[in-house]
């Protein structure tokens, strides 16, 4: 697998709206699956900028496309946060 660019994880967590909107944060197959607080202020486009493949927001619920290395950076995410 690919590795994560440095500042992947920093990227992704701002798009998402930053830690304090964060409910949880955890990685599913080749998504990273998080539920925050606010789905208004997630940045779809910088999302896809980090590296996103695609990202899916269904109410609270945003599924970030990744690939086969979203577990790295989940745990990159987990550290960050």
């Amino acid at each position: 697998m690919p590795p994560n660019p440095p500042d992947q994880a920093q990227r992704i967590l701002d798009a998402l709206g930053g830690v304090d909107n964060i409910v949880e944060i955890e990685p599913c197959t080749t998504r990273l699956r998080s539920e925050v607080k606010d789905a208004k202020i997630v940045d779809q486009t910088a999302l896809r900028a980090a590296g996103a493949h695609g990202v899916v927001v269904s109410g609270r619920v945003v599924q970030v496309v990744i690939g086969p290395s979203v577990d790295t950076l989940a745990s990159d995410l987990a550290d960050l946060m």
